[in-house]
């Protein structure tokens, strides 16, 4: 299957670089380039992307507002971004997960990252660098308003879906779910995604603000 990406960046050379990056593999088609987030919006509508490597800070409309607009389509419901960034902070990763961001790294990540990235999201999991990660659960704790999906909510998962989400928010895959809760791949990435669909998550970054949010998980905790 080929994964057709779409690169949304201001500056000519790191598009030219990530081109050449993914023009590498031959599962993926970079099928279309963005100057700016208004650009990436329209080009996500016309070129039929899988994923669009979105920056942040781009002139008009920024990444985090285009992710948004992306995400708020339901004709877009099967895009998926990756934000990519020289400003790896708390407060951007929390904007970016909350837009609908599927995975967050860093610019300085080598092409062999970028790939497994690339390949990660486009599977419908989300990926964010340990930067990102802990930068996330900081700024859930220190700004604990306003919930992104209140505790009621949580009423809804089973006790496994509840267990699933906690395994989730310490970083785990689903096949290292699926060892730990002696269940196959399959059935492990079954329970993440109905509790996804259950709590409205758009993928498992937002599940990460969920667990934390709602006291599930909290930082300093460590797998029993």
């Amino acid at each position: 299957m080929t994964i057709r990406v779409l690169l949304a960046d201001d500056q000519a050379l790191i598009r030219a670089g990530y081109k050449m990056i993914l023009d590498s593999e031959p599962d993926f088609e970079v099928v279309g380039e963005a100057v700016n987030g208004r650009e990436a919006v329209f080009l996500a509508r016309t070129s039929r992307a899988d994923i669009v490597l979105m920056d942040i800070r781009m002139p008009e409309v920024d990444g985090i507002e285009a992710t948004r607009r992306i995400a708020a389509d339901e004709d877009l419901a099967g895009v998926r971004i990756l934000i990519l960034t020289t400003f790896e902070n708390d407060e951007n990763v929390l904007h970016a997960v909350r837009a609908g961001a599927s995975g967050f790294l860093g610019k300085n990540v080598g092409p062999d990252e970028l790939i497994h990235a690339v390949r990660v999201v486009a599977t419908g999991d989300a990926l964010l660098s340990p930067k990102a990660t802990r930068g996330l659960v900081q700024h859930v704790v220190d700004h604990p308003e306003p919930v992104l999906r209140p505790a009621a909510a949580l009423d809804q998962l089973t006790a496994r879906e509840r267990e699933v989400v906690i395994l989730v928010a310490y970083g785990l895959s689903n096949d290292d779910i699926a060892e730990r809760l002696h269940l196959s791949p399959l059935t492990a990435k079954t329970h993440v995604n109905r509790a996804m669909a259950k709590l409205a998550a758009r993928d498992r970054a937002q599940l990460v603000v969920v667990a934390y949010q709602n006291g599930l998980v909290r930082p300093g905790d460590t797998l029993p």
